[in-house]
């Protein structure tokens, strides 16, 4: 079923506003791939934030005409599913955790803003720590200073009334 101009439009300017937020886009090529499997990679898709369409190609290359990512339009062949997220690391990190439990999952490309990577670009960016991740490991590190004050005070204290 195809769409009317109407929704055509409406699609378009839901993906541009997708992409005018977006610090990450992965595309991938889901040939092969089982109802099942497709909602479970929504689901995990859903949790990290990451917005996840499969798309016609010339809808979403008149979305990223003019942004950061136009440079990704070469890449759109074939049927893609799009991941797009807000979160540099999410999109590449939910993606390419479900190409490695499905083989027919294949990754393409992706982008980030001004710069589009190939398939070990994804997956390198994939290896990064997220930004929830980033933020956990802040404050472990924050709230470590004034712990270690706490001791060493105690330690300098106990060697005084040793004294």
């Amino acid at each position: 079923m195809s769409l009317n101009l109407t929704e055509k439009k409406e699609v378009v300017a839901e993906v541009s506003a997708q992409v005018a937020s977006a610090q990450a886009i992965v595309l991938a090529e889901y040939r092969g791939i089982g109802v099942a499997d497709l909602t479970v990679l929504r689901a995990e898709a859903r949790k990290a934030g990451v917005y996840l369409r499969v798309l016609k190609n010339t809808l979403v290359r008149r979305a990223v005409e003019g942004t950061p990512f136009s440079g990704l339009s070469d890449q759109m062949v074939g049927p893609l599913l799009f991941g797009i997220s807000s979160d540099p690391v999410a999109a590449a990190k939910v993606l390419n955790n479900f190409a490695k439990a499905n083989d027919k999952f294949v990754i393409k490309a992706g982008a980030m803003p001004n710069q589009v990577m190939d398939l070990a670009g994804v997956q390198a960016l994939a290896s990064t720590l997220g930004r929830e991740e980033l933020l956990a490991k802040f404050a472990r590190t924050l709230n470590e200073v004034p712990t270690k004050f706490a001791r060493a005070l105690a330690a300098v204290r106990d060697a005084k009334e040793a004294a």
